[in-house]
């Protein structure tokens, strides 16, 4: 879980920017993204078929 204090001088903006930053380095965002929804092993098994396809097509040329 990423958190930060506020500093007694320091104004919210770069507050949220060291926020954003640990967040970013956390890898956070990645994880969320990845786990927004269910998916089906029949739904991740179509995915990462098509992704093996476009990766054969764009290393054969």
């Amino acid at each position: 879980m990423a958190q930060v204090t506020l500093g007694e001088d320091e104004g919210i903006e770069s507050a949220l920017r060291r926020f954003k930053r640990k967040v970013s380095r956390a890898g956070i965002f990645p994880d969320m993204r990845k786990n927004r929804h269910f998916e089906t092993p029949i739904e991740k098994r179509k995915r990462k078929a098509l992704s093996r396809q476009k990766r054969r097509r764009s290393n054969f040329r």
